[in-house]
């Protein structure tokens, strides 16, 4: 632990404040994902393991960790969020799109798992989460503001941000998990479906023919333990892959309809305005001057 802490140079890559009345949905990115929790309490699934997150809470998951989040409370949930490397690396510091997983992303140096063994969870006293937040909203500030030398500044932040974590972990026993109920058929649904959501014809029957269990059985435990349904998962995920495409900006939205395996336009519109807000063109012109590139 002590090597890696004195080596490190952290490389932040996207700073925002999310809040969400309802959130349901998988995430897999390809950096480091510092998340503190404001407000509200919601269920993390990490690597199948569930922890019920809540005001104080920070969990900290390491590159390519699958953490399924659903908000469980009344009041809105809102997290601090930090994606970075541990290193920096001139390359890796021109991807913006963090969830866009590919030949390339996938490549990842040894030094940038070292946390992969980590209880990904701590808990901080209210003294301490009134200076992280402080500490936050600076880094927050000197990302978007670019000023000279904003890097050096930023990899500071980045630094204090993970001796919250840790100082949080101290003194108290580390949050145990809970396996998640029949989460090894929920990780081959999920991984069936990240797989084959450009299908078209994929539906609640075919992903449960190939799990081996009953349509009724898998849609139970969809709804048990994720609180969503199959449908709506499988929607989650092509309207994900669809913001990735869209981003990158070179696609129709046509092509980019049925590269996620809508069967139309006009039903790709609707369902991509119904969980994002927007429509897909507006979606477009908001994130015109995005590319993976930088």
């Amino acid at each position: 632990m002590e090597a890696w802490m004195n080596t490190i140079s952290p490389h932040a890559r996207m700073v925002k404040i999310v809040k969400s009345s309802t959130l349901s949905g998988e995430w897999v990115d390809f950096d480091h994902v510092f998340t503190y929790i404001e407000q509200g309490e919601a269920e993390f699934i990490l690597n199948g393991v569930k922890y019920l997150a809540k005001e104080g809470d920070i969990f900290l998951m390491p590159p390519f960790m699958p953490h399924i989040i659903r908000t469980t409370s009344a009041v809105p949930l809102i997290q601090y969020i930090v994606h970075f490397d541990l290193n920096y690396d001139d390359a890796r510091s021109r991807w913006k799109v963090t969830s866009l997983i590919d030949e390339e992303t996938k490549q990842i140096s040894e030094n940038e798992m070292v946390l992969a063994d980590v209880v990904p969870v701590s808990h901080l006293r209210t003294a301490d989460r009134i200076e992280l937040k402080r500490r936050f909203l600076m880094l927050q500030k000197v990302f978007l503001d670019e000023k000279p030398n904003h890097f050096l500044v930023e990899k500071a932040f980045c630094i204090e941000l993970l001796h919250f974590f840790f100082l949080g972990q101290e003194g108290e026993a580390n949050q145990e998990g809970k396996l998640t109920k029949g989460w090894g058929l929920l990780e081959k649904s999920i991984h069936f479906i990240n797989r084959n959501y450009s299908n078209p014809g994929l539906d609640n029957h075919t992903i449960s023919k190939h799990i081996g269990v009953s349509t009724n059985h898998l849609s139970f435990l969809f709804k048990d333990q994720l609180n969503i349904t199959i449908h709506k998962y499988l929607t989650h995920v092509r309207i994900e892959q669809a913001k990735l495409r869209i981003i990158e900006g070179n696609r129709s939205l046509t092509a980019v309809a049925k590269e996620v395996g809508f069967s139309s336009i006009h039903l790709f519109s609707r369902s991509f305005k119904a969980t994002v807000g927007i429509t897909p063109s507006q979606f477009y012109a908001a994130h015109s001057n995005i590319r993976t590139g930088g």
